[in-house]
């Protein structure tokens, strides 16, 4: 008999239930899914770099290494294994496109891991085994031959495998470029058998080493063995390293703040309508405790109804969240386009599981409490039909302008104060809609005027090209870039309290390159000073006038420069003139000539050429990515307006159908009605909206303070995204009052009069 009175029931509250599920099963998907991403994504990296050897500590030399000097960091205790390395980019000879050749004595240290082809063979004499996803792109196929070029070297041999490196987890030439290309970048790992026919010996320009020592114990260690202050890198200071985990972190950040949004709406949604089907359902609990019914077996049926609300949301929720992991966390997804790794299998957080045992005990308790109340007192009382509470008269009719009111405006103000918990939910769904809304589409506002700032309007030259390591002074160097009627740059890297940043060194006559200030003004470089990036600022508490302190890598001399200006960077650096640098003594070496001119002639002088075209692609690939997340952040925005508002639109009208029907008794037309409905949203969606966009706003300023740091981006949101955030927010209001108010045509009368007697 309960059972089939639970299906009649459901049926009579098709829209709440159905609602209810909706709710859950998009609060727990976004929630499992965003966990599920974090999650995944640490246990594929691990995996990855586990299987390839990926190194724990990389010392650096540009004079290089000898084998004697890696058996001395092998022989260091707690050192599982130490090979030497050496990756330098080389130009196609056909294409032009960079090729990262990279060379390890021994792959189990920096190593790779073979997808089709030949194994890996040391010793081979003309053997490649080339980047799979760069041969994918430029139709490259094992058996081919490839010729690359170094300064005046070229390097000829044969691709015998396709490979997945760790070391190249995120493939990028450098920091300024966002997102892999695949058709102009890649890597090649050569035997070092190949490298020693090529050079007639061996040159080694680091050794990486596998070890579970702390930095400052591998530092100390390795100058000891090497009797000389040398540069170190921990796996952290790795581009691929640093990247991935920044990923996972972001999305742990997202984990813990979207979801949060969807659950608290989805259970509160549940904790009203459960209390106010259960206040429908009064004089049918009362007519089943007056048949004799168990008070524990009437809270079960009901309670049945919580749990299977839950059961049902949580298993469409899972799915959800499965599909969502999938989505980004896919070879051809959104981490796909930015990782390069072999295995993209999903795994859910064990507490996530936890987590969703306790929403499901959670709503059960929800419906026990519900149904419990209305149980109170005898089965007569029970009987009664559920009476809302008397209202008071409120504190706004004390005032003269009560009177001069319209009858619809004070309808709707009693009744959203005298259904307090219902006009609050409708006011937290509106707020949670414009929270996305304006969230997602500010972040295409933000990343677009990121592009301008920096790509279109920072960066000026058309060609940066890369000089050779030696063989070029700096009188030569000059000499290239007045050829090129060109700027140039030194780069390198230095120590500041044991923390690796960059050093760039310029001199700008063309103004080929503007550094960008904290209001989005362009500066220009002084000769008092250097230069530092927000997060060296931050980080160290520097301030303009003060000084700091840094040494480079290698070198025991330390040099104290003062602080003239703070500068947004997309690169952790410290920035200066040439004059600067000469006045303060600091050695450099000229590495890169910026030009506008879009051609580059072939010279043994030049390594290679980043052209600003390829950073404008790879940021346009990035994009696209956004794009494709803010169109699910805007879905799920008119989802959860339209789920909130419908089923507390449906529940407000169910509590108000006799006095609906007593309007239309006193002569008030449908229409009329309806609007009196449709008013009352509207109202709620005003108030929403005057919340909802301060919210929104803090919500990505948040968002881009915690997962794009890195970028120094500022938050910039233009009218447009206002105006269509309100607009899309309202339309729903207005669709969905339009639905309610349509029910009105059906009510019946009669009944709706008799209710309470």
């Amino acid at each position: 008999m309960l059972f089939r009175k639970g299906i009649r029931t459901m049926g009579q509250y098709r829209a709440q239930f159905l609602s209810m599920v909706v709710m859950i099963a998009l609060g727990i998907g976004v929630f499992v899914g965003f966990n599920m991403e974090w999650y995944s994504l640490e246990r594929d990296v691990f995996a990855f770099f586990d299987k390839t050897g990926y190194a724990d500590f990389r010392i650096l030399s540009e004079s290089g290494f000898d084998a004697a000097q890696r058996d001395e960091i092998a022989a260091i205790g707690g050192v599982t294994r130490a090979s030497r390395y050496l990756a330098v980019n080389t130009t196609g000879e056909e294409d032009g496109d960079v090729v990262a050749l990279t060379v390890t004595e021994d792959a189990r240290v920096s190593g790779m891991i073979v997808t089709a082809g030949d194994a890996y063979d040391a010793a081979s004499e003309d053997g490649l085994w080339l980047s799979d996803r760069y041969a994918d792109a430029n139709g490259v196929a094992v058996g081919d031959t490839l010729r690359l070029v170094y300064k005046n070297l070229v390097i000829e041999g044969t691709v015998r495998g396709l490979v997945k490196s760790g070391e190249y987890l995120i493939c990028l030439p450098d920091e300024t470029q966002l997102m892999p290309d695949y058709s102009t970048y890649g890597y090649a790992y050569a035997a070092p058998a190949l490298v020693r026919r090529v050079l007639g010996g061996e040159f080694y320009t680091e050794i990486h080493a596998l070890s579970a020592l702390s930095k400052k114990e591998f530092t100390a260690a390795a100058e000891r063995a090497l009797g000389r202050t040398v540069l170190v890198l921990a796996k952290d200071d790795t581009l691929s390293y640093s990247e991935a985990m920044g990923e996972s972190k972001e999305g742990k950040t997202m984990a813990a703040v979207l979801p949060v949004l969807f659950l608290a709406i989805a259970v509160l949604t549940m904790v009203t309508t459960m209390h106010r089907l259960t206040a429908s359902e009064k004089t049918q609990i009362g007519t089943l405790k007056s048949l004799g019914f168990k008070d524990r077996r009437i809270v079960a049926h009901y309670s049945a109804y919580a749990l299977g609300i839950g059961l049902v949301g949580t298993a469409l929720g899972v799915a959800l969240g499965w599909w969502l992991g999938w989505f980004i966390m896919n070879p051809d997804g959104s981490m796909g386009t930015y990782l390069d790794m072999d295995d993209w299998s999903l795994a859910v957080p064990p507490f996530v599981w936890a987590v969703l045992a306790g929403i499901n005990l959670f709503l059960v308790l929800i419906g026990f409490l519900s149904v419990k109340s209305m149980l109170r007192g005898t089965a007569a009382d029970a009987l009664r039909p559920y009476t809302p509470k008397k209202m008071r008269r409120l504190w706004l009719e004390r005032f003269p302008f009560w009177e001069r009111l319209r009858f619809g405006t004070q309808w709707n103000l009693r009744d959203c104060l005298r259904h307090k918990a219902r006009s609050a939910m409708t006011l937290f769904g509106i707020v949670g809609c414009m929270v996305l809304l304006v969230g997602g589409l500010g972040m295409k506002d933000t990343a677009d005027r990121f592009v301008d700032l920096f790509y279109n309007r920072a960066i000026r030259y058309a060609n940066r090209i890369y000089l050779a390591s030696d063989g070029v002074g700096r009188e030569e160097a000059e000499a290239i870039a007045a050829a090129y009627e060109g700027d140039w740059c030194a780069q390198s890297s230095v120590q500041l309290e044991d923390s690796p940043i960059g050093l760039e060194i310029y001199r700008i006559r063309q103004d080929l390159v503007r550094f960008v200030d904290d209001d989005g003004d362009f500066l220009t470089l002084g000769d008092d000073g250097a230069y530092l990036c927000e997060r060296i600022a931050d980080a160290h508490s520097l301030r303009v006038g003060d000084t700091l302190t840094f040494s480079p890598y290698g070198d025991d001399e330390s040099y104290t420069v003062r602080v003239a200006g703070i500068v947004r960077s997309m690169t952790k650096s410290i920035v200066m003139t040439d004059a600067y640098a000469d006045r303060v003594g600091i050695p450099y070496r000229i590495t890169s000539v910026l030009t506008a001119r879009e051609s580059v002639a072939p010279d043994e002088r030049i390594v290679s050429v980043q052209s600003k075209q390829s950073i404008v692609d790879s940021f346009d690939t990035f994009m696209e990515i956004m794009f494709t997340m803010i169109l699910l952040l805007v879905f799920a925005a008119v989802v959860l307006g339209v789920v909130v508002l419908y089923n507390l639109g449906v529940m407000s009208y169910i509590e108000r159908s006799r006095e609906m029907a007593t309007l239309k008794v006193l002569g008030f037309r449908d229409r009329r009605i309806g609007w009196l409905l449709i008013g009352q949203n509207l109202w709620m969606t005003v108030l929403g909206v005057l919340i909802g966009i301060p919210c929104g706003v803090g919500v990505l300023w948040y968002l881009l303070r915690a997962l794009a740091s890195e970028y120094e981006m500022r938050l910039a949101i233009g009218p447009t995204t206002y105006a269509v955030s309100i607009l899309l927010t309202f339309g729903v209001s207005l669709l969905v009052g339009a639905m309610v108010a349509r029910k009105n045509r059906r009510i019946d009368m009669v009944a709706a009069l008799k209710a309470q007697e």
